[in-house]
């Protein structure tokens, strides 16, 4: 089943409050079965003549017999993840690397290395490891255990030793050749309907990406607005003596919405905007590995037709041919155990980021409401009071 309708469906078991939804991912994720924590944190800004970037701290504990010691603390720049899923990609071509944030993240919304930049890289970067860190194969690949551990000069080592330029070249002109060779012809329906729900759920996922950064950018202007609102009554209450109580209490209330609209704002830049972005990033990571699986299923195709047309070689043909199947065997059972992984976890993703975008929204509302009604229940008092006192002779 690979219809979009799925993103939006909602099991009957499954609990649908935040803090329901909460306790159960913490019962998934006990800590006696997992053997590798890794923390990303300590941000550090580093001026050389050259450039100025920021440098991480990862810290990794772990029980698994591989490695040497119990505890790794080392630093990372973000070169050095992108190495990291470079090489993950390279090993795995059709797993699903979980992405990286861009390198201008949140571009026109936050200032390279302000505060809330690195904020926003350092808790990617933090997701990106955890990922990998609970992914069943990833987790045990070599370049993932040497980012954790090796240190600086190590991992530079390390880093030199990565495939030589022809071989880069040689993989480039693999890729175009088969590109060329247009669309496969045998290829599993199953990943035909993988390829058509992608194209659909990209197509969903940026829109809601744009319009949650268009809601995010109108929020930010209305609540700089609302900034200069309240003041405004409180210099006006100074030379109205009748009605100076009034308006001041409509600056107060002004300024309780205008502190629960910044919470609300910074929910949707810490819950809401970065989870749809990273799913739009995982749309185009996809979609690559489909086409990386299309293309050995292309190789596969054209070695068979070479076999049909000749009348020699069969059986250095069909040696190639039988490595080629089992190539594209492991390469479609690869993919579809990822495949389904991934969409499991970006259901829980959604249903989890959009119920608490949810209920944010309900208690901004309902704190603005309270506030208000208090207002008004004041104010009717206060004419009560005014009411009886002219009455009186």
């Amino acid at each position: 089943d690979t219809s979009l309708a799925e993103v939006n469906s909602f099991s009957s078991s499954m609990p649908i409050s935040p803090s329901s939804m909460i306790n159960q991912y913490k019962f998934e994720d006990e800590p006696e079965l997992r053997d590798l924590f890794i923390t990303v944190d300590d941000p550090e800004s580093h001026i050389t003549a050259i450039e100025t970037f920021i440098t991480y701290r990862v810290v990794t504990k772990t029980s698994r017999g591989e490695f040497d010691s119990s505890e790794y603390e080392v630093r990372r720049r973000y070169q050095d993840f992108l190495w990291l899923k470079s090489k993950l990609e390279e090993a795995h071509p059709t797993l699903i690397i979980p992405p990286l944030p861009e390198k201008f993240i949140m571009k026109g919304m936050v200032e390279r290395f302000s505060d809330e930049f690195i904020e926003t890289r350092r808790k990617a970067l933090h997701k990106f490891l955890n990922r990998i860190a609970d992914h069943p194969t990833l987790t045990f690949n070599e370049d993932f255990k040497i980012f954790l551990t090796a240190q600086a000069w190590e991992l530079s080592s390390h880093k030199k030793q990565g495939p030589g330029l022809l071989s880069r070249m040689g993989q480039t002109v693999r890729a175009v050749a088969s590109s060329v060779r247009g669309g496969v012809k045998n290829r599993p329906e199953m990943f035909t309907e993988m390829n058509d729900y992608m194209e659909t759920f990209s197509q969903k996922i940026n829109v809601l990406d744009k319009i949650a950064h268009r809601i995010y950018k109108e929020e930010r202007e209305y609540f700089n607005e609302m900034k200069e609102y309240g003041p405004i009554h409180t210099l006006w209450s100074a030379s109205e003596e009748d009605i100076a109580d009034s308006l001041k209490g409509v600056a107060s209330c002004i300024d309780k919405c205008c502190k629960a609209t910044e919470k609300r704002m910074a929910g949707l830049l810490e819950n809401l905007l970065p989870i749809l972005h990273e799913y739009v990033l995982y749309t185009e990571i996809l979609m690559g590995v489909l086409k990386r699986r299309d293309q050995i299923q292309g190789e596969l195709d054209s070695k068979v037709d070479a076999l049909a047309n000749k009348k020699t070689e069969k059986d250095l043909f069909s040696e190639e041919i039988g490595k080629l199947e089992d190539k594209v065997e492991c390469a479609n059972n690869a993919l579809k155990a990822d495949w389904d992984r991934w969409k499991q976890n970006m259901q829980c993703d959604m249903r989890s980021t959009f119920t608490n975008v949810a209920d944010s929204n309900l208690h901004y509302y309902e704190e603005c409401l309270a506030t208000w009604e208090s207002f008004l229940a004041s104010q009717t008092v206060d004419l009560h009071v005014e009411e009886d006192s002219e009455d009186r002779p």
